[in-house]
């Protein structure tokens, strides 16, 4: 049995994103953070969507760069987790540098969205091993289509 929740990474503004045991499968974790003086959070994915919709109108070519990173540098690459739990592992504080510049739009600092697109993504890889809805957001997103499209998809719950 692992700790719960179990820091996995602190950004520079002193969140810490937590992944938590879930229930669906031996390797099934959720992704939570807290912000300082704030109570635990559990991101989903219109968080993420509204917040590059505000990166993109401070800078739209760089938000496009990011969300391309997203897909060709996390969303093909991570694999299943087998450990918990889970482990970054594709992000670099390196990472960041290409993007800082998108820091000062939106709410979530370039860090915390690389690790929690991440973390996402490996929880959505371990649960559903075909699974694309991700991979779709974000090319939708950066195909430019509609903001309701966009946005049912980040909200779509199954049903």
């Amino acid at each position: 049995m692992w700790p719960d929740p179990t820091p996995i990474y602190t950004t520079t503004n002193k969140t810490t994103i937590y992944a938590a045991k879930g229930g669906k499968s031996q390797f099934n974790f959720k992704v939570q953070y807290k912000e300082p003086r704030k109570r635990m959070r559990t991101p989903k994915h219109i968080h993420l969507i509204i917040d590059l919709f505000m990166k993109k109108t401070g800078n739209r070519d760089l938000t496009i760069e990011l969300v391309e990173h997203f897909i060709n540098e996390i969303v093909l690459k991570v694999k299943p987790s087998n450990t918990n739990p889970p482990t970054l592992q594709i992000f670099k504080p390196r990472h960041v540098g290409k993007f800082i510049g998108l820091d000062k739009y939106g709410e979530y600092p370039i860090d915390f969205l690389l690790v929690v697109t991440e973390m996402i993504m490996i929880q959505e890889k371990t649960n559903y091993p075909n699974g694309v809805m991700n991979l779709k957001i974000f090319n939708s997103f950066k195909n430019e289509a509609d903001i309701f499209s966009i946005v049912s998809a980040a909200t779509f719950t199954g049903r």
